[in-house]
């Protein structure tokens, strides 16, 4: 069951397909490196350790809607957190990204991942609650990272250009691939429910690097894996997007995959990703991040051709087509959101 509080806001009623009163923003990273009070509140403070602290995670995410005034708030965390905290030795460097100590190249090191429990997370519930009496009616988006781009940081061992490893896994010993994702999956469905338990209006699964696969090989290979997690949190009755980076190529499938609404990059115009999606599903994006370091004219014209090419989507949620930029002028996010409210008032 829907909160009450939320199930009518717009963002929830454009992820349901429904009317709304006017189209519903918000921005992945909203909350973050671009706004001056995260980087004070964060000051000397690790990254994985912000998202262990309840109160913290609360102020960080509802720094942004306080002042930009979006639809829908996203949970502060990273899509490592819960891999952190089924006791993998992993950390987040500056610059750098998540870095594991000891990368998973063999069916022996499948040991290491153990099903996440809710007492491993007692800081997401707690945060949660915290935030939705916060939040009122402004829906919370809760997130985690899909099963293919978990697999590419701990195959790795950390961000890469090629995902040799990862790949070379995938291809060269198939059943071990399986078994690496089918086991995320399920450490993934686990910290989804956390969230939606605890109150989460949404949840967003991020497949940052799915766009390295073709479509034969995400079908293959990825698919069953984040099948697997959206069934499993079927039963909730919220709504459950999917976005991944440069998968123009793979949309239909994501979409194949159980999502209710279809996140969309900057690379292909939603109403050409409408058609590659097919009927029965939202659309989200999909503005490219960085005209948002041009002026106020630009960045209206370029917000209104996402706009225009959303004008026959059966449900559409205005984002960006990836994540805020750190350098970002808060100021252009705020003028965004306001502008797009008022262009699409009903």
């Amino acid at each position: 069951m829907q909160p009450t509080a939320t199930y009518d806001s717009a963002f929830l009623k454009a992820c349901r397909r429904e009317p709304v009163p006017h189209t519903p923003v918000w921005f992945m990273r909203q909350a973050g490196r671009s706004l001056p009070e995260y980087l004070k509140v964060r000051e000397g403070i690790p990254m994985l350790e912000s998202c262990t602290r309840p109160e913290l995670v609360t102020e960080i995410t509802l720094q942004p809607v306080r002042r930009h005034q979006v639809d829908a708030a996203i949970y502060y965390s990273d899509i490592v957190v819960p891999l952190k905290a089924i006791g993998l030795g992993l950390d987040i460097k500056p610059g750098v990204g998540p870095v594991v100590d000891d990368p998973i190249r063999t069916r022996a090191d499948l040991a290491r991942l153990r099903d996440l429990t809710p007492e491993d997370v007692p800081y997401v519930t707690e945060a949660i609650g915290l935030l939705t009496k916060e939040l009122g009616a402004t829906p919370l988006i809760g997130f985690a990272g899909a099963p293919f781009t978990l697999a590419s940081y701990l195959v790795e061992g950390g961000p890469s250009r090629t995902f040799e490893n990862a790949k070379a896994m995938m291809y060269g010993d198939p059943e071990l691939w399986a078994e690496l994702l089918d086991r995320l999956a399920d450490i993934t469905a686990a910290f989804l429910k956390v969230q939606i338990e605890a109150g989460a209006s949404a949840v967003q699964l991020f497949d940052s690097w799915v766009g390295a696969l073709a479509p034969a090989d995400y079908r293959r290979s990825v698919m069953p894996a984040s099948a697997k997690v959206f069934e499993a949190v079927s039963g909730y009755g919220v709504p459950r997007i999917h976005f991944g980076v440069g998968s123009g190529e793979l949309l239909k499938l994501m979409g194949e995959a159980g999502a209710d609404v279809v996140g969309v990059d900057w690379r292909v115009p939603l109403d050409e990703a409408q058609r590659r999606v097919g009927p029965g599903k939202a659309l989200q994006g999909n503005l490219d991040p960085t005209v948002l370091f041009t002026d106020k004219d630009t960045v209206e014209t370029k917000a209104r051709e996402v706009l225009d090419a959303a004008a026959g989507l059966e449900g559409h949620v205005f984002n960006l087509g990836h994540g805020v930029m750190p350098n970002t002028d808060p100021d252009a996010l705020t003028r965004l959101v306001d502008y797009v409210h008022t262009a699409t008032a009903r």
